[in-house]
């Protein structure tokens, strides 16, 4: 496995660095005008290649030390669950918008207000969750000192 993996980040590599070798020997003019805009693309599809499998890798591990650790598995499911409350409270607190809003060229729905309002609710619930953590963090360390 280790073997692949070496083999598959020499080729994305190999295949990035060609792709910037392309980019830099077409020029500034002909990338402000435009007429070399398929070199990027190759780049890109790149990038997307290696955020999927980074993306991926971590999914992965952290699924298997969760199972074969029982004791983060309870206090990441507590962690997930507290997140949930907060999101069904910022829901149920929030309330839609009775004005219209534009998202473009289309009218905002009074759900997609409500949903951007508990966004924000929520937001603000984790924020004010970390300040207090963090302030009650740095004053138990100077009075333990």
């Amino acid at each position: 496995m280790h073997k692949i993996l070496k083999i598959l980040v020499a080729v994305l590599s190999l295949f990035g660095i060609i792709s910037l070798v392309r980019v830099l020997a077409a020029g500034d003019e002909a990338m402000e005008t435009g007429e070399k805009a398929g070199l990027f693309e190759p780049m890109a599809y790149t990038a997307y290649v290696i955020l999927g499998l980074a993306v991926l890798f971590v999914v992965v591990f952290v699924l298997k030390n969760l199972f074969t650790n029982t004791g983060s598995l309870k206090s990441t499911l507590i962690g997930i669950g507290a997140f949930a409350v907060v999101l069904i409270i910022s829901y149920v607190v929030s309330g839609g918008d009775p004005m219209g809003y534009k998202n473009g060229d289309v009218m905002a729905t009074e759900g997609e207000s409500h949903m951007v309002g508990a966004g924000l609710i929520a937001f603000y619930i984790l924020l004010a969750i970390a300040a207090v953590t963090m302030t009650f963090s740095g004053v138990k360390k100077v009075i333990s000192k």
